[in-house]
C-alpha cells in the first residue's frame, strides 16, 4: 500500500470517528507498525481508545451529539490525522508529508461524512446511514492496521 494512502486513510477514519482513528493507531502500535514508539500501545491504552471508540459510535447517534464541523471537534480530527499520518507514513515519505496527508484525509472524511449523514440524527434512516458510517470507519481502520508494514517501529 504506497504510504501517503495510508496517511491519509487514518486522517480520514479521525474525520469519521475520531475515537476510532486513536484506537486503530494504539493497535497498530502494538503490533510494531508505525513509525515511532510515541503512539501508546500497552494493554490499558489500547483497551480505553477502543471503549473511548465505541462510546463514540454509541454517542454520534444521541440527537444532542455536536456537530463534527465546529472548531474544537474539527481541530481533534486535523490533530489526530496529522499524528496518525506521520506515524504511518512510509520510510520513504517524512513525517511532515505524511502528517499533511493525515491532516487532508481528516478534513475529507469530516466532509464527506457529514454531508453523508446529513442534518439529523433523529429517523431510523439516519440511524443507519450512521451506523453504515461506523462499519466503514471500523473497516478502514481495520484494514490500515492489517497492510501496514511490519517492523517500522524503530524510526
Amino acid at each position: 500500500m504506497p504510504r501517503h494512502l495510508a496517511s491519509f486513510g487514518i486522517g480520514f477514519v479521525a474525520g469519521l470517528r475520531s475515537m476510532t482513528a486513536c484506537a486503530a493507531l494504539s493497535w497498530a502500535a502494538s503490533r510494531g507498525r508505525t513509525r515511532s514508539d510515541w503512539i501508546p500501545s500497552g494493554p490499558l491504552p489500547r483497551g480505553l481508545a477502543t471503549a473511548a471508540a465505541l462510546a463514540e459510535m454509541a454517542g454520534d447517534k444521541m440527537p444532542f451529539a455536536p456537530d463534527r464541523r465546529i472548531p474544537p471537534s474539527l481541530a481533534a480530527r486535523l490533530a489526530i490525522g496529522a499524528v496518525g499520518g506521520a506515524a504511518l507514513a512510509g520510510r520513504d515519505i517524512s513525517p511532515a508529508t505524511g502528517a499533511v496527508a493525515g491532516m487532508a484525509g481528516a478534513l475529507a472524511g469530516t466532509r464527506l461524512g457529514r454531508a453523508a449523514r446529513g442534518g439529523t440524527t433523529r429517523s431510523g434512516f439516519d440511524l443507519a446511514r450512521g451506523l453504515t458510517e461506523d462499519v466503514v470507519a471500523a473497516g478502514l481502520a481495520t484494514a490500515l492496521v492489517n497492510a501496514a508494514a511490519e517492523g517500522r517501529n524503530a524510526g
